[in-house]
C-alpha cells in the first residue's frame, strides 16, 4: 500500500474489520535534518539519534491513526521471552507479544530477521514475534502460538503473516549454526559455506503447530536483495535502520 507519506506492506490475511496489520518499508525518501540513517527507521538499537527515532515513531503512529503510547515495542534479545500485554510501551528482554486488548498495537523491529504476525479475529487474540535464526530454532513461533491458545485463540482461526527477511541464497552461516537446522533446510552443495532456510523453518513450524496452510502468508522477498525497499543489517551493518511489523485489534462497538 502506498500512502501520501509512508509506504507499507498490508498483509492480505490480517486486515479486516477486527484486525489491522502493517509492515513498514524503508521509505528512504524520508530524511530529517541531521538524520544519520535515511528513511523511516524506528530501530532504537540502531545508530540513530533518539529525537530522530521518536520523530519517526510519531510519523508512523500518525499515519496509522493511533497514539504512539498505544504501540508496544520489544527490546529484542534473540531469545524466546513472550509477554502478555494490555498496553503500549517499551518492553525489555522481549521477543514476542500476545494480547487481547483492543487498540494496543504490537510492534516487532527487524532488519533481516522475520517479523511474524498472528491474528485470530474470531476469538480476538493477536500476537507478534521476532524470528531470527536463534529464536526460530529455539521455538519462538510455537511458543507464541501456545500463548495465544492460552488466551483463548483457536488454531483453525489463527492467520499468520511472515515478513520479508533474509532468504536462503543470502543466509551464509558457519557449521555451528547449520547443525541446528534440519538437513533439508541447509544447502551445503551450492556454496562454499552452508546456507540455511529461515523462512522454510518458520513455515514448517507453523504447519507443525496445526495452522492451516491457507491461513499462512509469506512474503518471499529477501531483505538483502531489495535495497530500495528494506533495511538489511547484513548489507548495511551499523548504517542499517529497522522496519517494523505491527498488528492490533480494532475497537468495535
Amino acid at each position: 500500500m502506498t500512502s501520501s507519506h509512508i509506504d507499507f506492506i498490508r498483509p492480505e490475511k490480517l486486515n479486516d474489520a477486527r484486525i489491522f496489520s502493517w509492515f513498514s518499508l524503508k521509505n528512504s525518501h524520508l530524511k530529517e535534518k541531521n538524520q544519520q540513517i535515511p528513511g523511516l527507521n524506528v530501530g532504537f538499537n540502531s545508530n540513530e539519534r533518539q529525537d530522530i527515532l521518536l520523530h519517526n515513531l510519531s510519523l508512523l503512529s500518525s499515519e496509522l491513526r493511533m497514539k504512539p503510547s498505544n504501540l508496544a515495542l520489544a527490546e529484542q534479545v534473540h531469545k524466546t521471552n513472550i509477554k502478555v500485554i494490555t498496553k503500549g510501551g517499551i518492553y525489555p528482554e522481549t521477543d514476542a507479544f500476545v494480547s487481547k486488548t483492543p487498540g494496543t498495537a504490537l510492534g516487532i523491529q527487524v532488519a533481516d530477521c522475520g517479523a511474524i504476525l498472528f491474528g485470530d479475529a474470531t476469538n480476538k487474540v493477536v500476537g507478534a514475534a521476532h524470528a531470527g535464526w536463534r529464536g526460530a530454532v529455539d521455538g519462538i513461533v510455537l511458543k507464541t502460538i501456545g500463548k495465544m491458545l492460552e488466551l483463548g485463540a483457536e488454531l483453525n482461526h489463527i492467520k499468520v503473516f511472515v515478513s520479508p527477511c533474509i532468504a536462503k541464497h543470502n543466509f551464509e552461516v558457519g557449521d555451528e549454526v547449520a547443525e541446528k537446522f534440519a538437513d533439508h533446510l541447509v544447502d551445503r552443495e551450492h556454496y562454499t559455506k552452508p546456507h540455511v532456510d529461515l523462512k522454510g523453518l518458520v513455515k514448517e513450524q507453523l504447519l507443525e503447530s496445526g495452522i492451516d496452510e491457507n491461513h499462512i502468508e509469506i512474503d518471499e522477498r529477501c531483505t538483502i536483495d531489495h535495497e530500495e525497499l528494506f533495511y538489511s543489517y547484513r548489507r548495511e551493518k551499523e548504517k542499517s535502520g529497522r522496519m517494523v511489523g505491527i498488528i492490533k485489534l480494532n475497537k468495535l462497538k
